[in-house]
């Protein structure tokens, strides 16, 4: 891949003191990278980043087949270096959206405080471009489930409701080349063991049979629409 616009995070700034707290703190800070998959369309054609329509909810699964994820282009260059911080206090940095503009940017769909995410059925979290009410404000990713409101420009940062710490961060690489991207790894608060064990049953029957859900993702993931995906959007 030549060329290509790599998201790099790193740990917050500071000294790192010479204790074991410490250093598990900085270990938690760091980025998880898990196998790389190439974003395609339904068809399995790569998506390239020229053809995602501005403000609109796509949706794909990493890092594992059961875990949503939403893929967004915002209409504006997204803040670069956010420093943010999971539930337990480790501080870490978004670096930012990727891609011409640098106004791509990917995010666990999975609300980080009861773990409200986007099934076949329906979806109380998405992102919306409109203006939400307990927002005061558009571009944001609301969770309607118990009001909880994220900020995808600014590394999924929380800007009201009760959600505990930023949506986790899906780490992506642009390959200017192909116009493409590629998923690698989750930035911040991950909370799949949770997510996993919360909706086992249903997880199982959607998938067809216990650990289906929790398959990792490899080589390739298809992007679709909210609209296509999920039948019904709960909006507040």
């Amino acid at each position: 891949m030549e060329r290509r616009d790599f998201v790099s995070f790193c740990a917050g700034a500071g000294a790192l003191a010479a204790t074991p707290q410490a250093l598990l703190a900085k270990v938690q800070a760091e980025p998880r990278f898990y196998s790389r998959a190439r974003l395609t369309d339904e068809t399995g054609r790569p998506v390239k980043v020229s053809e995602l329509v501005v403000n609109k909810n796509y949706l794909f699964h990493y890092p594992y087949a059961g875990t949503p994820c939403f893929l967004l282009n915002l209409d504006h260059r997204t803040g670069q270096d956010v420093e943010l911080k999971t539930a337990d206090g480790t501080s870490y940095s978004w670096s930012g959206g990727v891609g011409p503009k640098r106004s791509i940017v990917a995010f666990s769909a999975i609300c980080s405080h009861k773990l409200s995410f986007p099934t076949r059925q329906h979806s109380f979290i998405s992102f919306r471009h409109d203006t939400v009410a307990t927002a005061k404000r558009g571009d944001v990713i609301a969770c309607c489930h118990e009001g909880s409101i994220y900020d995808p420009a600014e590394g999924g940062r929380v800007l009201n409701g009760p959600a505990p710490q930023p949506l986790a961060a899906i780490l992506l690489e642009y390959d200017q080349k192909a116009d493409g991207l590629t998923a690698v790894g989750t930035l911040g608060g991950e909370t799949f063991n949770a997510f996993f064990e919360k909706y086992d049953i249903r997880l199982v029957l959607e998938y067809g049979g216990t650990g289906r859900a929790q398959r990792k993702i490899t080589d390739t993931t298809p992007v679709t629409e909210l609209d296509r995906f999920c039948k019904n959007q709960i909006r507040c």
